[in-house]
C-alpha cells in the first residue's frame, strides 16, 4: 500500500515559497467555504502554519455536489494546479482537478463554527479547539519554545536527564504533592498504632508525583557539570486560578560550581534566546495570539531582549514598593511573600524592565537555599517578566551540611529519610545553583493568553482530569 504522507505538501512550505507553481495535493480540514453556480472558494488548512490555502474548485469537477455539502470541519484531499493568486489577500491559490473526502462535519453538532467562540466555550471542547486558529497558534508556538530550549541548553554542553516521576522526597517541602498507591482502598492495612501501614504498598514507604526535579538534578550535576530536566511536575494545590495547574511542564537546569549571578546570567540568556527564536521563527502565530488576546506582546518581548535584566534585591524591592504611589491589595512589609500585583509593579512600572529580585527572606523559601551570612535571608531569586510577573524562580543550593541539616530541621524534613541528598554534601561537594522556568507561564507571557488553561492542550486543574 502506498503511504498518503510522502506525496503531501504542507501548506507552511507554500507559505514560505519552497513550492514552485506545479501540480501537488494537499490534505486538511476545511475552515469555510463560499460558492456560486460556477466555482466554490474552500479555506484549508492543514495545521502546519497559521495561514490557510485557498482552494478553487470549479463547477465542472464530476463530484462537485460533494463539494456543495463541504462545512466547517470536513477533512479533504486535493490535487491541483498551485498558482500565483490573482486575489487579493493570497499569495498562492490552488486550481482543484480532484477532491476528495476524508470525513464529514455535521454542522449541527459540530461545536466549532465560523463565527467567533469564546475561549472560555472553547476550554468545554477541548479535544477540538486546537483546529482553532487561536489554539493552533499557541500549540505551535509551545512546540517552538520546547526547541529552543532543548537547542540553547544543548549549544552551552548541558547534558539531558531524565528525573523520576515516581517519588518518596517532596522538594518543596510543602506537601503539596499527590500520593501514589496501590491499596486497594476498601482495605487499607494498618499497623499496631492503627495508622496506614505502607510497608505492605508497592514501593514500601509512602511514595508521591514528584513536584521537581531539582534534587535528584543536583545529583546528576555533581558528575555530570552541567545538567537540565524538561518534564512534567505535579502539584496538589487546590488552587482554581487562571494561574495554576495540578500538571504543568518545568524547565530545571543545575550547574555545579556556579553561585546565585552565575544563575541570574543563565536564566537571562535562556529566556533571551527563546524570545528571539520565537520572534524569528512564529511571527504569524504571533499575530493571530495578538489579535485574539487584544495585547502587543511583541512590545514585552523586544523589551526582553533589548533592555538590560534590572537586579534589585528583595529589601530594595520592599522598598520601592513602599514608596510606591499606589494603593496595593495586599500589604508591603519586609518579611511579606510577593504578590503578582508587587511583580508586576516593580518590572512594569517602576523598572519597566526584566527584573530579577534576589537574597530573598529565608522563611518563605525552601530548604535547599544558600543561607546568607545575615541569618535571614537566602540566595534565592525570582525573574519577573513585564506582563505577566514571575516567570522563573532559583537559588544557590546549600552546600553545607551543618546549615541544610539545620534548616531541614527548622522546617520539619526529616534528614534521615532524605540522606541520600544531605550526603552530597560530604563527597566532593562543590557550589552549585539552578532555576525552575514554568513552561505554561513562559508562554502565557509570550503569547498574552490570560488563562494558563489556554496554553495547555489538556489542562489538569481542580475538578477537572478530562481526556
Amino acid at each position: 500500500m502506498a503511504t498518503l504522507l510522502s506525496g503531501l505538501t504542507q501548506i507552511l512550505d507554500i507559505h514560505h515559497d519552497k513550492i514552485p507553481p506545479s501540480t501537488i495535493t494537499v490534505a486538511g480540514w476545511v475552515r469555510t467555504r463560499r460558492g456560486s453556480k460556477k466555482f466554490s472558494f474552500v479555506e484549508l488548512n492543514d495545521g502546519t502554519c497559521a495561514k490557510s490555502l485557498q482552494i478553487v474548485v470549479d463547477a465542472n469537477l464530476k463530484n462537485y455536489s460533494d463539494i456543495e455539502k463541504l462545512t466547517t470541519g470536513c477533512s479533504i484531499q486535493v490535487q491541483g494546479n498551485l498558482v500565483l493568486s490573482p486575489g487579493k489577500g493570497q499569495k498562492y491559490e490552488l486550481h482543484a482537478q480532484a477532491v476528495s473526502l476524508f470525513g464529514l462535519a455535521d454542522p449541527e453538532t459540530y461545536p466549532l463554527q465560523k463565527k467567533e467562540m469564546s475561549l472560555e466555550y472553547l476550554r468545554e471542547v477541548a479535544h477540538l479547539r486546537m483546529r482553532t486558529s487561536t489554539y493552533a497558534s499557541i500549540f505551535r508556538i509551545r512546540s517552538r519554545v520546547s526547541y529552543a530550549i532543548h537547542q540553547f541548553f544543548t549549544e552551552r554542553a548541558f547534558c539531558y536527564v531524565h528525573t523520576p516521576i515516581l517519588t518518596t522526597a517532596d522538594g518543596e517541602g510543602a506537601g503539596e504533592s499527590f500520593k501514589v498507591t496501590n491499596f486497594d482502598f476498601a482495605k487499607v492495612p494498618k499497623n499496631k498504632n492503627g495508622e496506614t501501614d505502607f510497608t505492605q504498598d508497592f514501593f514500601a514507604e509512602p511514595a508521591m508525583l514528584c513536584v521537581t526535579g531539582q534534587l535528584e538534578g543536583e545529583l546528576l550535576t555533581m558528575g555530570l557539570n552541567k545538567v537540565y530536566t524538561f518534564g512534567p511536575t505535579f502539584r496538589a494545590e487546590n488552587s482554581n486560578t487562571s494561574r495554576h495547574l495540578a500538571e504543568f511542564w518545568m524547565i530545571e537546569p543545575e550547574v555545579a560550581f556556579a553561585n546565585l549571578e552565575d544563575n541570574m546570567q543563565l536564566a537571562q540568556d535562556l529566556i533571551r534566546f527563546v524570545v528571539a527564536d520565537v520572534l524569528h521563527n512564529c511571527a504569524d502565530d504571533l499575530d493571530v495570539c495578538i489579535q485574539k488576546h487584544q495585547i502587543n506582546t511583541r512590545e514585552y518581548l523586544n523589551m526582553a531582549i533589548d533592555n538590560p535584566f534590572i537586579k534589585v534585591s528583595y529589601s530594595e524591592a520592599i522598598d520601592i514598593l513602599q514608596k510606591a504611589n499606589k494603593t496595593f491589595e495586599y500589604p508591603v512589609y519586609w518579611g511579606c511573600d510577593l504578590k503578582s500585583e508587587h511583580e508586576r509593579y516593580l518590572c512594569e512600572e517602576h523598572f519597566k524592565s526584566p527584573t530579577i529580585v534576589y537574597n530573598y527572606p529565608e522563611e518563605l523559601k525552601a530548604f535547599y537555599m544558600y543561607l546568607n551570612d545575615d541569618g535571614k535571608t537566602v540566595r534565592a531569586m525570582d525573574v519577573l517578566m513585564p506582563g505577566i510577573g514571575e516567570v522563573v524562580g532559583g537559588s544557590q543550593r546549600e552546600d553545607r551540611e551543618d546549615v541544610l541539616i539545620q534548616r531541614m530541621k527548622a522546617k520539619s524534613i526529616d534528614t534521615d529519610h532524605m540522606d541520600w541528598y544531605v550526603s552530597l554534601r560530604r563527597f566532593g561537594n562543590v557550589p552549585h545553583a539552578g532555576f525552575g522556568l514554568g513552561l505554561e507561564r513562559l508562554i502565557m507571557w509570550i503569547t498574552g493568553a490570560g488563562n494558563i488553561r489556554d496554553v495547555i492542550p489538556f489542562p489538569r486543574t481542580p475538578g477537572n482530569c478530562k481526556f
